[in-house]
């Protein structure tokens, strides 16, 4: 078995993690490759979703000039040091075509020189001790860390009774004509399922949607992943009569008999009632999973989440496979359907801080940051800047951080940006005595408390001493001794999310003038 190449990092999946961790490799100067099975970057996207319109938004006209700021509402881009690559230049629809996304990406790994293998699909991995990747050519591949990049490449098909007898998101007709006067069933509440729905609402003559569970939707949970507004049209139909319908209920099994499909339901709030439907045609909108086929036992990936996710640590290794790391929407599984990880505008800055964590794990480098001179002042300026600026912490709510290390001495201060907060409490960098996590997040439980998302109570904007309830994102500091957590401090919302004003600046003054002094305090007791 000859060996082709001998790599340092292997990346298999040229979609817009592959890219962009390979973009951070390159800049780095390692030894890397990407293997891509289809013949252009972001193959993916040529086919999902099926109707051809993302969800992610591109909004070009913000009133803002700086770019790390506009990428708050960017959804599309992969971070760089160009301004030429930025997605604003393919496309101005709010809701972009999948087109342009493809050829965006295909630009941009052309335009920074990726080293990326095409038609070039994987279909074994090994490891002894170095992984070893064979491909459909029969080439094969050693590398010392192998990183996942694939996404989900199968469905997500739940198990039910007959389920293989209905028709898949991936692959079902979307010409709305071949489903004229028919009754349809959906079987799943996400996004492609309600997607499917609204382009057979003129044809179909019924349109049921089921799942045991209800509709979550994303304008009240604050999670992009649930249903988006573009994708809801449905709802009105239902709501109105329509003829179309949302089940709450659990799918029992599906049987076909004389070009009937009859499936029986058990209704989540019907006191258990049990009814048998008939349907025309049955789709199964339940999305993806992960396919762990091509690992061979010896470094076979545990799963999680109905086995549609690979477990990973707080760096996104493989919990049970040393140097296997995972990248994209496979890293979802460290913030499911709570955070962003699972979109390009969400893990773009998880592999960024990927790349340092590899890099200081293994070629001692140190991760960067900022040094200060250790002042209220200084550290509340710093804060204020980063917190009205920075797109991480914007799209990564509460998972990505910035963190501030004081120094012993108490003279000096390290401010490192956009880290991820499990990997600190998990990592040396959580046993320092004197640190503090800075976050942007929303009240949640003060917003799920109000039965209606857009009459939520929102604080007045001089009542700094109840700036924890605010509703709406705001700037969290939080101060801790190792893993014990010492002190908070919320700074009160604003209504354009610009914390600029002394209502903002002088309680975090205070704040930190407080902390730093009681530690100056400590620092003396002890010497004496």
């Amino acid at each position: 078995m000859k060996i082709v190449n001998e790599l340092e990092y292997l990346i298999i999946g040229a979609g817009p993690a592959g890219l962009q961790l390979g973009y951070y490799l390159e800049k780095a100067n390692r030894n890397y490759l990407i293997l891509e099975a289809g013949s252009k970057a972001g193959n993916f996207f040529s086919k999902f979703p099926r109707h051809k319109k993302l969800i992610s938004i591109n909004k070009v006209y913000t009133g803002y000039e700086d770019s790390e700021i506009n990428l708050r509402w960017d959804w599309n881009s992969l971070l760089s040091d160009s301004e030429e690559m930025l997605f604003k230049n393919y496309s101005k629809e709010y809701f972009p075509h999948t087109d342009d996304l493809v050829r965006y990406l295909g630009d941009f790994a052309n335009h920074f020189n990726l080293n990326v293998k095409y038609n070039c699909q994987v279909v074994k991995i090994a490891k002894n001790h170095k992984f070893m990747v064979i491909d459909s050519n029969g080439s094969v591949y050693s590398a010392v860390r192998l990183i996942i990049a694939t996404g989900f490449s199968k469905p997500y098909v739940p198990e039910i009774p007959g389920i293989e007898l209905a028709e898949n998101y991936t692959d079902v007709s979307i010409d709305p004509e071949d489903f004229a006067n028919q009754r349809v069933l959906i079987i799943g509440k996400g996004n492609s399922g309600f997607e499917t729905a609204d382009n057979l609402v003129a044809t179909a003559s019924l349109i049921h949607i089921a799942s045991p569970t209800p509709v979550e939707m994303a304008w009240k949970t604050k999670y992009v992943g649930h249903l988006r507004g573009i994708n809801n049209n449905f709802l009105d139909t239902y709501q109105l009569k329509s003829q179309n319908v949302v089940l709450d209920a659990n799918v029992n099994k599906i049987e076909f008999n004389k070009d009937k499909y009859t499936v029986t339901f058990t209704y989540g709030h019907a006191d258990g009632e049990i009814e048998d439907l008939a349907y025309d045609r049955v789709i199964v909108c339940t999305g993806f999973r992960f396919d762990n086929s091509i690992f061979e036992e010896s470094c076979q990936p545990e799963l999680t989440i109905d086995n549609r996710y690979p477990n990973q640590t707080s760096e996104w290794e493989s919990t049970n496979v040393k140097d296997l790391y995972f990248v994209g929407v496979l890293t979802h599984m460290r913030d499911y359907k709570k955070k962003q990880s699972g979109f390009i505008h969400g893990f773009r800055y998880n592999i960024r801080a990927l790349h340092q964590i590899l890099e200081r794990k293994y070629h001692n480098q140190q991760l960067p940051c900022q040094i200060i001179d250790c002042s209220a002042e200084n550290l509340t300026q710093t804060i204020i800047q980063r917190v009205n600026k920075s797109s991480g912490l914007w799209q990564q709510t509460g998972y990505l951080c910035d963190l501030v290390i004081v120094s012993r001495d108490n003279k000096k201060i390290r401010y490192y940006e956009d880290i991820p907060t499990e990997y600190i409490h998990d990592s040396d960098l959580g046993k320092q005595e004197h640190y503090y996590t800075i976050t942007l997040e929303f009240g949640l439980d003060i917003i799920f408390a109000s039965p209606d998302p857009f009459a939520v109570e929102r604080i007045h904007k001089d009542d700094t001493e109840r700036a924890s309830l605010s509703s709406g994102i705001h700037p969290i500091i939080r101060r801790f001794y190792g893993k014990e957590l010492v002190a908070e401090h919320h700074v009160i919302e604003d209504i354009d999310s610009e914390w600029l004003e002394d209502v903002h600046i002088k309680p975090l003054l205070e704040f930190l003038n407080y902390q730093l002094l009681n530690e100056q305090k400590t620092i003396r007791l002890k010497a004496a």
